[in-house]
């Protein structure tokens, strides 16, 4: 009797990206993502932020020790007149709180480029949403752009802020409707979808981001779709579209405005 092969599940897939699957295992997921566009986004974006969290910890992972709290300089100081001995507790628990507030401070404040980090990770998820959302003619959007009033209300519960879809009139584009995304991080972001007379489109991320990150507008691309995406005012906005860059500029001009986010 054959063995049947069990389904790929999310343990399946994080032990994917840290490289943890045994051969056989690993061809099975390279084929399920193969098949599975949806999963193979959040792969993409598990790979991604955990490259970004071996960059941002790199230089602090290669400093050496300090001498006086290596465990051989421990020991002996351990080994001394047991009066003694009350002075080295107080100095490991001294070290172990500095490093406990250290940890907390890294998980308070921003680490040194973590605003470019982020910038990276909003551009990757709104070129692989429009890449998927984008070709579907029938369903590519959960409200349409009629209900415009619920589709606005429905995105700001959701994303716990005010959403408005930018006004692209001017510049020959409707809004076809939108969207809810799940992030990487189990929150939720805004997918709105404009098209114009030759049914040309467009996808404008919106997503929270921590009010003290700040990036300012770059070009983003991958595979013949092109955008520009930026981070202000707590949000993360990316404009995408397989049209040149030249044409995205004043979309995402007009979008800033709107959102009172220039980039």
């Amino acid at each position: 009797m054959s063995e049947v092969t069990p389904p790929v599940n999310e343990d399946d897939l994080h032990a994917y990206v840290d490289g943890q699957l045994e051969a056989g295992r690993r061809s099975a997921v390279e084929r399920y993502l193969e098949e599975n566009l949806e999963a193979a986004r959040r792969v993409t974006a598990y790979q991604e932020q955990r490259e970004a969290i071996r960059a941002a910890f790199a230089a602090r992972s290669s400093e050496s020790l300090p001498p006086a709290l290596s465990l051989v300089r421990v020991i002996e100081q351990w080994n001394r007149r047991p009066r003694q001995r009350w002075l080295v507790a107080a100095s490991v628990l001294l070290a172990l709180g500095i490093g406990l507030a250290g940890g907390w401070l890294l998980r308070t404040a921003p680490a040194p480029g973590g605003a470019q980090q982020a910038l990276a990770l909003l551009g990757q998820e709104a070129l692989s949403s429009h890449v998927v959302y984008a070709v579907d003619l029938r369903h590519p959007v959960e409200v349409p752009g009629t209900e415009a009033p619920h589709l606005q209300q429905w995105l700001s519960n959701r994303l716990d802020r005010i959403v408005v879809a930018p006004d692209l009139s001017a510049l020959g584009y409707h809004l076809v409707g939108g969207r809810l995304l799940a992030t990487e991080r189990g929150g939720a972001a805004a997918l709105l979808m404009y098209d114009d007379a030759n049914r040309h489109r467009i996808s404008v991320l919106l997503r929270p981001m921590t009010p003290t990150l700040h990036a300012p507008a770059a070009m983003i691309r991958k595979d013949g779709v092109n955008g520009q995406a930026w981070i202000a005012n707590g949000l993360g906005i990316a404009v995408v579209s397989a049209m040149p860059e030249s044409d995205i500029t004043p979309l995402a001009a007009q979008i800033g405005t709107d959102l009172h986010t220039p980039g």
